[in-house]
């Protein structure tokens, strides 16, 4: 176990999530629907795929798959296509609040349900042990994190014309993103349940002889079938609904490249989160694992907010407002670390 090298990967995972919507600015002539399915495919069916494939010995992919118990596929795509309702609306969030208070809000909810109702499910005292009584105090300075970080777009929206918050955020509308943004984060949570659903998939996984860093690549593939699935009727509904099918056909050959090398490079990066999530996890102590999704929503939230910056999201805003943000993202990265006190 190391538990410094572990939360490294997570954080490096991080980055990729908080950097996946930045190639979406480059897309041209495709309404969201079409690129948001773009991102979907490479992220959730051609990455999970790619990446058990070199990560299991040789030729057992197939063989795990159809050792493992059905229940756990079953549940695993359940909790995906859960998770898919939030990662819908996640994209949502992030196209009414920006990258920074739209991931902010939305994974803070993620990161509190995700983190706590799993062992509350398993009939776990977090009470009852150190470890449980720091977990609940991390997820509780993570969710004070997000509240000061929520502060902060608040006094953004106050302090900025229409004009100007429009110039940051083309579609910028804050009641109608909040209200997305926390039901995503809610939804969102699903996807830890589904790698607690997994779990029988990766002792499968295990007794194929598959590294511990990549017990749960296969267990992947069944929560994005799932997530997929969601996202794909939804996306299809709105083509055909705004008429937006022959995005993928109407394009000339070169804008064609370019939307899906961006989309499938956003898909990439998204899914990196959870790849290295799963190396990191590994090399957590058991006190420690419950901890990592919050872990992982706090670096995204950090990660995502400087990302914020970067882009001018939070351009002509006033001292106080940028105070407010970088404390706001100190405390989220303080409470990744709490754990270790135990």
């Amino acid at each position: 176990m190391n538990p410094l090298a572990g939360i490294g990967l997570i954080a490096l995972g991080s980055v990729g999530a908080a950097s996946f919507y930045v190639p979406f600015k480059k897309v041209k002539q495709w309404a969201w629907e079409s690129y948001w399915l773009s991102q979907g495919f490479a992220a959730w069916i051609i990455a999970p795929w790619l990446f058990a494939l070199f990560t299991v010995p040789d030729g057992t992919l197939l063989k795990i798959m159809a050792d493992s118990p059905s229940s756990a596929k079953w549940l695993a795509v359940l909790f995906g296509a859960l998770w898919g309702v939030g990662g819908l609306t996640f994209g949502l969030s992030l196209r009414y609040l920006g990258i920074a208070l739209g991931q902010s809000i939305a994974l803070g909810f993620c990161a509190a349900f995700g983190t706590l109702i799993p062992p509350i499910v398993a009939g776990d005292n977090l009470f009852s042990s150190t470890a449980g009584i720091l977990t609940i105090t991390g997820v509780a300075i993570c969710l004070v994190g997000i509240s000061i970080v929520g502060y902060a777009g608040a006094l953004k929206n106050k302090k900025l014309s229409k004009e100007e918050r429009e110039a940051a955020i083309k579609e910028f509308a804050l009641k109608k993103g909040l209200i997305i943004a926390v039901f995503s984060g809610i939804m969102s949570a699903c996807f830890n349940y589904g790698f607690e659903a997994g779990m029988p998939i990766n002792e499968v996984a295990r007794q194929y002889g598959t590294h511990e860093l990549f017990l749960s690549n296969p267990t992947l593939i069944f929560i994005l079938l799932g997530g997929f699935a969601t996202n794909f009727v939804y996306c299809v509904y709105l083509n055909i609904k705004n008429k937006t099918a022959k995005d993928y056909i109407s394009v000339n050959a070169g804008t064609l490249f370019n939307n899906l090398f961006y989309t499938f490079l956003a898909g990439l990066l998204w899914f990196l989160q959870f790849h290295f999530f799963g190396m990191g996890k590994s090399m957590l102590p058991e006190t420690m694992a419950v901890f990592g999704w919050s872990i992982l929503m706090a670096l995204n939230i950090s990660f995502s907010n400087i990302w914020g910056i970067i882009l001018k999201e939070w351009k002509g805003v006033g001292i106080k407002t940028i105070t407010m943000l970088i404390i706001g993202i100190i405390v989220l990265i303080l409470s990744t670390f709490v754990v270790k006190l135990g």
